[in-house]
């Protein structure tokens, strides 16, 4: 990989301030704009403003530090991620929530899959998408970037994706929740089960009210969970097809990190301000990451490739939808 060989020619951290610097300053920025509109998450702001600075002319020296940020940050970020959710949290959602998150990860995913080779993208493309909107948004589709085949304009552009169909979601389903009457705890399994980021789903479970807050963060870390499984399912089959010598592990080693971290949390041994430091700082991670991610998008490559994956993006999000609205109302 060529980062791996500017890292070996000596003065490998020289190389990689000036892309560091410049996406601490962003994340900062990001920061400080989600703080100042209350609907725009981090995540998102620092995307829009990756893919701002990615269509300027940009010194060269910042790229070396904006590929590792790409990479490492995130998967640092979902080792984190692991600590936000216990078993027992899991469990205590019973089995026909539980079974109603599996069933519609799994339809989403594999019709979304599906779905994408019916419009002709690429498959890349439909993976990452297929994996975000039925998992957890970015962080999944940078934990499954590295597994799969695909290219820098199929991960910035399924990201997108994530932000436009999230953003929708979080407007709409709140009036939907009203006019049907549903009940906070039966809302929250509905946007937990569906909505695509965990910002997203406390956006769009708050106008209802803190219990279904309570469950929609529970369930939408249930989503989580199946992130593992899914990577470990895609890297072996990457193993399959790759040569001798150029085989990726059967599991990632971020994956193991947010397994155990997911453990070390059972435990219950964690404070209260570990939990919540660990919280604020698996979102700067993320922040950082996808800033750096944002900077490899080109506005005209996501032009070619946009009309496409706004078709795809949608059908992922009105199946997921359709999917955990039907379950929740039929096992409850």
């Amino acid at each position: 990989m060529q980062l791996a060989r500017e890292d070996r020619t000596g003065r490998p951290w020289q190389q990689l301030l000036p892309g560091l610097a410049l996406t601490a300053a962003a994340t900062a920025l990001s920061w400080m704009l989600a703080s100042a509109v209350s609907w725009v998450s981090p995540l998102t702001a620092a995307v829009v403003l990756g893919v701002l600075v990615g269509n300027v002319p940009v010194p060269a020296s910042v790229r070396p530090g904006l590929r590792w940020a790409t990479r490492v940050l995130l998967r640092v970020g979902v080792v984190l991620l692991g600590v936000q959710l216990a078993v027992g949290q899991v469990l205590h959602l019973g089995a026909a929530t539980l079974v109603v998150v599996v069933v519609a990860v799994v339809v989403t995913y594999v019709g979304t899959v599906a779905f994408g080779r019916l419009l002709v993208v690429s498959r890349g493309l439909s993976v990452l998408v297929a994996t975000g909107f039925s998992i957890c948004g970015a962080s999944a589709i940078m934990a499954v970037e590295g597994v799969v085949d695909r290219d820098d304009e199929d991960v910035a552009t399924s990201v997108a994706m994530v932000t436009v169909f999230g953003g929708a979601a979080m407007a709409l389903l709140p009036s939907l929740a009203a006019m049907l009457g549903w009940a906070p705890a039966e809302y929250g399994r509905i946007a937990g089960g569906s909505v695509h980021e965990v910002a997203q789903v406390v956006a769009a479970a708050s106008p209802v009210g803190t219990a279904a807050v309570a469950v929609a963060v529970v369930v939408k870390l249930s989503r989580v969970v199946l992130l593992a499984p899914l990577v470990a399912l895609l890297s072996q089959t990457r193993r399959i097809r790759a040569r001798s010598g150029e085989r990726p592990p059967v599991l990632p080693w971020f994956v193991t990190g947010f397994l155990l971290a997911m453990l070390v949390r059972s435990t219950g041994l964690l404070p209260a301000a570990a939990l919540a430091g660990a919280q604020q700082v698996t979102t700067v991670l993320m922040a950082g990451s996808l800033f750096a991610l944002g900077t490899s998008m080109r506005l005209a490559a996501l032009a070619r490739t946009g009309p496409k994956a706004l078709v795809l993006g949608a059908a992922s999000t009105a199946l997921i939808t359709g999917v955990t609205i039907a379950g929740v109302l039929v096992t409850a």
